[in-house]
């Protein structure tokens, strides 16, 4: 019988040679897999159904340009809480079935769950929270709802449970937001907030409290035609000049007071203010400072925004490729009403020392004065 080494040894030990062509090989195969795991998951993050459609044409109402000494006829392109670009009806419309399945393919794929947001932007309604949300969506390590929850405002006896659901599902890694504008306003919101999470990031976008107010009011004109004249409302005695606080459109502008509420159960490092001015003119610095903020990259620059000078508003656009950049959509805002000087002048009086102290209290001299 010839000798054979095969059957006489059953322990046969691979070559040197052999064995580094295994761990070559083992690298090599470790190395793809990790790459289409990255691909999918940055594929699976990246709103574009968003950027191109339904978050450019949202953004592009939610932009304005320089405003006027005197406020009289300008647009009002910031955020609409009330309106359907606010709720997010837009988005859920464009995306439909096809992002749903998507979403669930892709979760299955990288173990995505429901969170509840680890960051939250609280405010101001008509600040230019929506333009905020629609910048953040571009950056892969976000996953905000579109939709405005409101769940602790109005509907907190329904518990995390359902606020959980309503959140859109991410990965390990990533950030979940929302956003509320009346958030920041509302008295039972700091302490509810603080007992879902005590580390909660919170983000507040600011404006021109005078700008923000006609803005306010504007809105509602454009539903309810036949309310009163903004000066009307505005004071309580006009000849006295006595601003009644108690309309909404000038209490919110009260930054500091609803700051004092806030500053009870959250330390100043955990709030983020934007100016909703500066997000127009330099979006790019505004996003620097917010993903900074938020402890990721800084993906969302100075590339992913055109400014048009005709218009006065920065449009959104992809930063490869030669795509024309996207503004005003279909929606072209609202214009203001012509506001009495006068009036305009005794606000800016009325809100100046609460503008000076919120400056003093976010360190942040904001330039409305």
């Amino acid at each position: 019988m010839d000798y054979s080494p095969i059957l006489n040894n059953q322990h046969v030990v691979p070559s040197p040679h052999v064995k580094n062509k295994l761990f070559v090989f083992c690298i090599m195969l470790s190395l793809w897999v990790y790459m289409i795991y990255c691909c999918v998951g940055y594929c699976s993050t990246v709103p574009v159904p968003n950027l191109t459609y339904g978050s450019l044409n949202r953004l592009e109402n939610e932009a304005h340009g320089p405003e006027s000494d005197s406020l009289g006829a300008h647009r009002d392109l910031l955020n609409n809480d009330n309106d359907p670009d606010s709720r997010g009806d837009e988005f859920d419309e464009i995306t439909g079935e096809a992002k749903a399945f998507d979403d669930n393919v892709m979760s299955s794929f990288l173990n995505e769950s429901k969170k509840l947001p680890q960051a939250i932007i609280i405010g101001v309604k008509k600040g230019g929270t929506r333009a905020l949300l629609e910048f953040l969506r571009l950056h892969p390590d976000i996953r905000a709802v579109g939709a405005e929850p409101h769940f602790f405002d109005r509907n907190y006896d329904k518990g995390l449970e359902w606020y959980r659901e309503l959140m859109p599902e991410s990965a390990e890694g990533q950030l979940t937001m929302e956003k509320t504008p009346s958030y920041y306003v509302t008295k039972e919101v700091p302490a509810r907030i603080y007992t879902m999470s005590k580390d909660t990031k919170l983000i507040v976008v600011v404006r021109d409290p005078v700008t923000r107010a006609i803005s306010d009011y504007t809105q509602t004109r454009s539903k309810k035609p036949d309310i009163p004249s903004f000066e009307s409302l505005t004071f309580k005695n006009k000849s006295a000049a006595v601003i009644d606080t108690t309309w909404s459109a000038v209490q919110i502008g009260l930054y500091a007071k609803h700051l004092e509420r806030w500053l009870q159960y959250f330390p100043m490092e955990q709030l983020l203010f934007v100016s909703g001015e500066r997000l127009i003119t330099d979006p790019a610095g505004e996003m620097a400072r917010v993903q900074d903020f938020l402890g990721i990259r800084r993906v969302v620059t100075g590339k992913y925004f055109h400014f048009n000078p005709a218009k006065g508003f920065p449009c959104l656009k992809r930063p490869e490729g030669n795509s024309k950049p996207h503004c005003l959509g279909k929606t072209k805002g609202r214009t203001h009403p012509n506001i009495d000087p006068e009036v305009v002048q005794r606000l800016r009086d009325f809100y100046k020392p609460f503008n000076n102290k919120f400056y003093t209290m976010t360190a942040h001299d904001f330039g409305w004065d």
